[in-house]
């Protein structure tokens, strides 16, 4: 979403909406103030989301492919720029530039059964591939969402996910590692749903996005179905800051997540998962 002659300049933009997810986790929707500023992205990219007078953070978007110009990121409230983000209401503004970064390989896999992963936040870097998926649900196989929460209360996108559930079209199964209130679905780690997912392994492939010892276990459990590496796609959404690998904040082995992915497909980069100081 950068301007049309200089890539570092951010393009003003208004909160149109604010909702928040959880006791930590938010969404912003916003749209430029000059309408004509907006710019496509991919489904799995991310923006530099730039707090005038103190800093910028890259964050994925998490809206639709399909709606460039209403820019939605969801995140949580960890650090000095995110607080701030978190006390925004409708009309102020952000600058944002991108989209930066690789993508969801939505279009290489048509034909397939396609099994989305999402731990905790890393739902948010799926869902707009969900939304490709479903807008364009003729062209897949199987869409089977698995995705695990630490309880009930900090799920993200409840009524999101409550119609998608109700959907013939797609798989849905959630869980949570501990049950409160008056939950009474599944309660387990979210690698706990692979085994009997409704997918088929020769001709499937997985999109994973979450802490990384999560997407660590959900890779093994994966493969003990039968998908392999080069069926996997991973999104490193670690410790990025520059957004051009400037910084070093998120080399991962060879790789500099922001510059390199934040998508890469597995056998890129599995044998560097679980290892300290990578």
């Amino acid at each position: 979403m950068t301007g049309p002659n200089n890539v570092g300049v951010p393009v003003l933009c208004r909160v149109r909406e604010r909702h928040q997810e959880n006791d930590d986790t938010f969404t912003l929707a916003l749209e430029p103030v000059d309408r004509n500023g907006h710019q496509p992205f991919a489904a799995g990219q991310f923006n530099m989301l730039y707090v005038y007078g103190l800093g910028e953070i890259p964050i994925s978007i998490s809206g639709n492919p399909n709606d460039p110009a209403r820019l939605i990121h969801t995140t949580r409230a960890v650090g000095t720029v995110t607080r701030v983000m978190a006390g925004l209401r409708s009309g102020d503004m952000l600058g944002v530039r991108g989209p930066f970064g690789t993508h969801w390989p939505l279009e290489d896999v048509s034909g397939r059964d396609v099994v989305l992963i999402g731990g905790g936040i890393g739902l948010a870097p799926l869902r707009p591939a969900l939304y490709h998926l479903v807008e364009n649900r003729e062209a897949y196989g199987r869409v089977v969402l698995l995705y695990g929460a630490r309880t009930p209360e900090d799920m993200l996108f409840r009524h999101e996910l409550e119609r998608w559930r109700a959907r013939f079209d797609l798989e849905v199964y959630v869980t949570v590692d501990r049950a409160t209130g008056d939950w009474h679905g599944n309660v387990g780690v979210v690698t706990t749903l692979i085994p009997r997912a409704p997918f088929d392994p020769q001709n499937a492939v997985a999109f994973i996005c979450g802490p990384e010892v999560m997407m660590r276990f959900t890779v093994q459990a994966l493969q003990k179905r039968g998908v392999g590496p080069k069926e996997t796609f991973v999104s490193m959404e670690r410790n990025m800051k520059c957004g051009a690998g400037f910084c070093g904040h998120c080399q991962f082995g060879p790789h500099f997540v922001c510059k390199n992915g934040p998508v890469f497909r597995l056998d890129q980069l599995q044998q560097f998962f679980g290892k300290w100081e990578v």
